[in-house]
């Protein structure tokens, strides 16, 4: 039995936090109401900042012909978005607007995005996981307003906050949260400490919205926010540390309720959580294997019309089954703006449902063969113009492209390369000895020839490093044992008790060699581990450098939490640029530190 104080509490969150007015539309023109009235939806997910066309095989997405085409960028999304808008249209979105983002945005911790996303009339939107990189504090400060607390206004003056409600229906504070019980208080009113309690010992407070509701031709619809229930393992631990992140299916079917005790109930799931295809499918088809994303979409309440995903950064239209039988539509819009999702249905304006035969859905991608937008197009270039500074210094030179491809070992030119630079950057003040990249922080490799700001052939400006790795994460260094850092580095492999979902070969610094075993049994994969060319041993006591991911546990790394004398230095890209500083010309370093045998 659902608790009615949550819901009660969660409605005046939704009322207080997002401003959402449950005020009529106006009446149906002519003596005869209509029995439906159509509404369309047009989505966007992961967008991840990039302002500018994205470069790449992230700028390239397959189309419905088959053909690969060049997409994204602020500018023509604009123009599509545009094109396919009429007085009937709702745009929405399903988190990671924000973060891991390029320089242009990343550089005014973000607002430039989010700028941008109110700009084009986006009205809500689930918060995904790196909504959280830079913790729980700063997405508040994104969503209300102000300047950061640390750099200070952006070159635009006060951020004024987001243009759309940041939805989080699974999200929760800890019990007990500093400040929750009088937030509780005050959200309901004056309802009595009891009522409070029972809340906190059953769901926790509410810490975002957990849904918004907009009207269109007279009838309300209904928007519930998820995001990922695996974000604590993949954003840093202190930024969340008040913190809960519930099953995204109970919270699902709580909001649910909750829209309909108020009438509102044609719903619909914006969830940043979604599954893989099967690669070279054009982005109508259902080519999504059934993995996190299906089980949300299959599970939640028959009462929720449909599901539009995120973080997998695929593209699919799919039909699945609610828990009643009937087919509901669930969707993703692959990533980086290239792609919009474009619902179109009927509501019933009497019983104020989804007519769910009326759904019809359409992946757009935004092709760059439009005009782009020209205020878009100004926006962007003005925010250009401002981060170019940074963005051109050169920091270095390399003798020839350094990669983030994989050698058989799993490891790569590029992971040695900035694990030696956070080696060295943590040398002086945490006394590492060794240090340990995670290669999903790697995002893109260094090229010789370089981008088109830099000044010649081999030079690397810092906007190409902050390409590299752009999250900002703070270097640290704990103590391990030589039998916890064993640990470490059998928690790379699957079948352990982190459950690691796929291999993730930690880089190591030059100077720390180890071997590991493809066919012998977990927790008896790693041998010879070697620093300096010394044997390890399991009782001393090591320093290993990371980052703070890393360090708070993230991607299953949990051992990394058993090290103790912690201490921080400086974030990674600064690392990384004083590496080079210290380096002015580097060869790509060869990937030979880690021996792989049967």
């Amino acid at each position: 039995m659902m608790s009615r104080s949550f819901l009660r509490l969660a409605m005046a969150c939704v009322l207080a936090g997002a401003g959402v007015t449950l005020a009529m539309g106006p009446a149906e023109a002519g003596n005869k109401p209509a029995k439906t009235v159509p509404v369309r939806l047009l989505s966007l997910n992961d967008f991840h900042g990039n302002l500018e066309p994205p470069t790449g095989s992230s700028g390239r997405m397959v189309d419905e012909t088959g053909a690969t085409v060049e997409a994204g960028g602020a500018a023509y999304v604009a123009t599509h978005l545009k094109q396919l808008s009429d007085k009937n249209t709702l745009k929405v979105a399903q988190g990671d607007l924000i973060g891991a983002t390029p320089l242009i945005s990343a550089a005014y911790h973000d607002e430039p995005s989010v700028e941008f996303l109110g700009k084009v009339g986006v009205t809500a939107s689930a918060v995904g996981n790196h909504e959280f990189d830079e913790g729980y504090a700063e997405l508040k400060r994104i969503m209300n307003g102000g300047c950061h607390p640390v750099d200070g206004c952006s070159p635009a003056g006060r951020w004024k906050g987001a243009g759309y409600s940041y939805l989080g229906a699974n999200v929760v504070f800890k019990r007990p949260a500093q400040g929750a019980e009088k937030q509780a208080l005050d959200a309901l009113g004056g309802t009595n400490t009891a009522s409070l309690r029972a809340l906190l010992k059953d769901y926790g407070i509410p810490a975002l919205p957990p849904v918004a509701i907009r009207w269109m031709n007279g009838v309300p619809i209904g928007f519930i926010g998820l995001v990922t229930g695996s974000t604590p393992s993949i954003v840093t631990s202190e930024g969340i540390k008040d913190l809960d992140f519930i099953d995204e299916v109970k919270a699902a079917n709580v909001a649910s309720r909750l829209l309909k005790i108020v009438g509102v109930k044609a719903q619909v799931v914006l969830v940043h959580e979604g599954d893989q295809v099967t690669a070279g499918q054009s982005p109508d088809s259902c080519s999504a294997q059934p993995g996190a994303g299906n089980r949300i979409a299959t599970q939640v309440d028959a009462e929720i019309d449909m599901i539009l995903s995120g973080h997998s950064h695929q593209a699919y239209l799919c039909t699945v089954t609610d828990p009643k039988g009937a087919g509901r539509l669930y969707s993703q819009g692959g990533s980086f703006g290239r792609v919009i999702t474009k619902v179109d249905f009927q509501v019933d304006v009497k019983t104020r449902d989804v007519v769910r035969s009326s759904v019809v859905a359409d992946n757009q991608v935004v092709t760059r063969t439009v005009t782009p937008d020209p205020d878009i197009n100004t926006f962007v270039q003005t925010w250009k113009d401002r981060v170019a500074p940074v963005a051109n210094r050169p920091i270095g030179k390399i003798t020839a492209d350094i990669t983030n491809t994989a050698s058989a070992s799993g490891e790569s030119s590029l992971g040695n390369l900035i694990a030696d630079g956070q080696l060295a950057a943590t040398r002086t003040g945490g006394n590492a000895q060794i240090a340990l990249m995670n290669p999903g922080g790697v995002r893109t490799g260094l090229t010789y020839a370089g981008s088109p700001a830099g000044e010649g052939d081999g030079v690397v400006t810092y906007g190409e490093a902050f390409t590299v790795q752009p999250f900002n994460n703070l270097m640290q260094v704990v103590t391990l044992t030589g039998a916890q850092l064993k640990t470490v580095l059998e928690q790379q492999f699957t079948g352990g008790p982190n459950a690691q979902a796929f291999t993730k070969i930690l880089q190591p610094s030059s100077n720390f060699t180890y071997t590991y075993s493809t066919s012998a049994a977990w927790g008896s994969k790693i041998s010879a581990m070697r620093i300096d060319g010394v044997d390890v041993t399991d009782t001393q006591a090591i320093r290993v450098a990371a980052n703070n991911f890393l360090v708070g546990g993230g991607d299953a790394f949990l051992a990394f939490t058993e090290g103790t004398d912690l201490w921080s230095g400086p974030l990674d890209i600064d690392a990384f640029a004083a590496h080079f500083a210290a380096n002015p010309l580097i060869t790509p370093p060869v990937p030979n530190h880690i021996t792989v045998a049967p």
